[in-house]
């Protein structure tokens, strides 16, 4: 470590002594939707900074905590130092996808969002960290119970080839979402959908593209957005996105966890490489399988001007590979910076790192709880599709005074 990093490093860790040693403030106040109920005092156990997820805390240094009470979850405050691997992410990164956030910011993040907007980038991760120490205060999240500990998954971009037109191999149609989507609540079952002659020849004129596998589709509807090579007039290949734009309200079955009852897959299996496997195996089951999950969801078609760029999330703003998560806004607000300790899904390796809880889904549910855009690309298929891990968040948020 050269000479810059330790003094950076000294200077966070008393920075963090220092939080430790204040007394404990009323949040900023939060304007009208950020569901704060109320704070009162806490005894809450300090963690150590190598912790891991599956750690339990230690039973020393017990003291008064403020809580700020949400819809589903309670914020516990916490010094800095019980982050486990603050100081050591690469926490300019953060930034970018920061500064996106502020475009809408959080109910209580106007002020701050300001301050972000004028502010010039951190010249360095140790410049970015002390800025975040400066004006937020880290909360540790857990459920009303007390439960520190939750869950992590991962999802990613599909990358696909596609037509315009069915040909030969390219026979699944990706639909926009039909004129009488909103009329027919719930709309048809994904069976009635692509095995209807009636109900086929209807939505024949909101057909977008053609995939080649079914389960590419199913894919596609579960990650809510991909992006899809397709050869223009002239024949050259383009990359369009398509993008969520709505769903048949009926209810999602997961085809893995279908498998396991079964006794297909054992538990633990259900990745999406052993999914694939699976029906390469057995293809005359593959329809079947599929229609297990009436959940079917429809897209809209968007250019892709900056492909370093992901979909945007349920917050209205464009997902930054590695820096956003889906969450339960009940638990955690769009726009809030958290710290994530969880373990890399292929490496096992620690995951410990600043994310913006951007985006949202419909399995996202409770206070410990997110889902990990890793981005697009074979790898970030990879991990998303094997990520299921022990998960601990601290949410971060604007200190009292400013």
């Amino acid at each position: 470590m050269n000479r810059r990093l330790r003094q950076a490093a000294a200077a966070l860790a008393i920075l963090g002594g220092l939080a430790g040693c204040s007394t404990p403030m009323p949040p900023m106040d939060t304007g009208k939707t950020p569901a704060v109920r109320k704070v009162e005092a806490a005894s809450a156990p300090s963690m150590p900074v190598n912790s891991s997820a599956s750690s339990q805390p230690s039973t020393e240094g017990q003291r008064a905590r403020a809580v700020l009470l949400r819809d589903r979850s309670r914020w516990v405050e916490a010094d800095w130092s019980e982050l486990p691997g603050w100081g050591a992410d690469r926490a300019a990164e953060l930034w970018p996808a920061m500064t996106r956030s502020c475009a809408r910011p959080a109910p209580g993040w106007t002020e701050l969002c300001a301050r972000v907007n004028r502010a010039p980038a951190p010249q360095d991760d140790a410049q970015a960290a002390l800025w975040l120490m400066q004006h937020l205060k880290p909360y540790r999240v857990e459920s009303h119970q007390g439960e520190a500990q939750g869950l992590v998954t991962g999802y990613f971009e599909p990358m696909l080839d596609a037509t315009r037109r069915p040909l030969a191999g390219f026979q699944v149609p990706v639909l926009a979402p039909p004129a009488d989507l909103n009329q027919r609540r719930p709309y048809f079952t994904r069976q009635q959908i692509e095995s209807d002659p009636q109900l086929r020849s209807r939505l024949r004129a909101h057909e977008l593209a053609f995939l080649e596998d079914p389960l590419d589709l199913l894919v596609l509807q579960i990650q809510g957005s991909g992006r899809l090579r397709i050869n223009d007039s002239a024949g050259r290949p383009q990359w369009v996105r398509m993008a969520f734009a709505g769903h048949n309200e009926q209810p999602y079955q997961s085809i893995g966890k279908t498998l396991i009852e079964r006794g297909e897959l054992r538990p633990g299996e259900a990745s999406w490489p052993s999914i694939r496997d699976w029906l390469k195996r057995n293809p005359q089951q593959a329809r079947d399988l599929l229609w297990t999950n009436p959940r079917y969801v429809f897209f809209r078609e968007e250019p892709l001007p900056d492909p370093n760029l992901g979909p945007r999330g349920a917050q209205g703003v464009p997902l930054t590979p590695g820096r956003s998560i889906a969450v339960d806004k009940a638990s955690i607000p769009y726009g809030t910076p958290v710290w994530l300790d969880a373990s890399e899904p292929l490496s096992g390796t620690p995951l410990r790192r600043l994310m913006m809880a951007q985006d949202t889904g419909s399995a996202i549910t409770g206070a410990v709880r997110a889902d990990f855009f890793w981005g697009w690309g074979p790898e970030a298929e990879a991990q998303a599709g094997r990520m299921k891990q022990p998960l601990r968040l601290w949410a971060l948020w604007p200190a009292a005074g400013l």
